[in-house]
C-alpha cells in the first residue's frame, strides 16, 4: 500500500494517481506553471512498474495520447515536440522514495543558499540549503530541496570532485529525507539509471529501488 503522503504528492503533481495497468496521459494545469526553479516542467511522468501516469497540458493531451499509441521509444523522442517544446530535452530517471531514511550520522548546516562561495546549481533554491565546508571553509558537498507541492520533496545532492568517496552524499540525504518527514511530506531522489554513483548514494542514503521509473521533458 502507498504511503498517504506519496499518494497525495503524486495525484497533486501529476493530476492522477494510482496509475492503473498500461500508460495514461491525464492533465494538469500545474504543466502549464513554473515548477520550483522558476521554469517550466511540461511533461511530467512516474510509473510504479505496472502502471505510468504521463502529465501534461490539457491542450497537448490529444496529441501525447496519439504519441502514446506508439513505441516507448518514439513517445521520448517525440515527447517534447508534442508539447510545443521540440528543442527541450526528455530525461528518463528511476524514480525513488523513502520513509524510513538509514541512520547515517548528520554532516553539514543549513545555510543560505545566497551565501558566498557555493556552486550555481544550489544557487537556484530560494530557501536554505544543507552544505559540508573543509576546514578553509570551501563547499565540498551540498544538498538541496526541490518543493514540488505540500506532500512532496525531492532531494538534489552534489560533491566536488576533490571531496568524493567519503560518504558525504549519502549522509547529507539521509539528513535531508528526515527533515522533509518531520516536515510532514515524503522525500523522493531521482536519478539517471546509468548514474551508478547516484543509485548508490541514494541506496545507502534508505531510498531502494521499487521499481519505479520517471521521465519528462525539462529545459536544455
Amino acid at each position: 500500500m502507498v504511503d498517504r503522503r506519496l499518494y497525495l504528492h503524486l495525484a497533486t503533481w501529476l493530476g492522477q494517481w494510482p496509475a492503473g495497468p498500461g500508460l495514461h496521459v491525464v492533465r494538469s494545469y500545474r504543466r502549464a506553471l513554473p515548477a520550483w526553479d522558476g521554469r517550466l516542467r511540461p511533461a511530467i511522468a512516474v510509473g510504479d512498474g505496472s502502471g505510468t501516469v504521463l502529465s501534461v497540458a490539457a491542450r497537448h493531451v490529444p496529441a501525447v495520447r496519439v504519441l502514446a499509441g506508439r513505441s516507448e521509444r518514439q513517445l521520448i523522442a517525440g515527447l517534447p515536440a508534442a508539447v510545443d517544446h521540440p528543442g527541450w530535452v526528455c530525461h528518463e530517471d528511476v524514480f525513488r522514495w523513502t520513509l524510513d531514511p538509514a541512520p547515517l550520522p548528520d554532516v553539514g548546516e543549513w545555510v543560505a543558499s545566497t551565501e558566498p562561495g557555493l556552486p550555481r546549481w544550489l544557487r537556484l533554491f530560494d530557501r536554505e540549503v544543507l552544505v559540508v565546508r573543509g576546514a578553509d571553509g570551501r563547499y565540498l558537498a551540498g544538498a538541496a530541496i526541490k518543493r514540488h507541492d505540500a506532500h512532496g520533496h525531492e532531494l538534489a545532492v552534489g560533491t566536488a570532485r576533490e571531496a568524493r568517496g567519503r560518504g558525504l552524499a549519502r549522509r547529507l540525504v539521509a539528513r535531508a529525507a528526515r527533515r522533509v518527514l518531520d516536515g510532514g511530506a515524503v522525500p523522493t531522489y531521482r536519478h539517471d539509471p546509468a548514474n551508478v554513483a547516484s543509485a548508490r548514494v541514494a541506496e545507502a542514503a534508505g531510498f531502494a529501488d521499487r521499481g519505479w521509473r520517471s521521465y519528462g521533458v525539462y529545459p536544455p
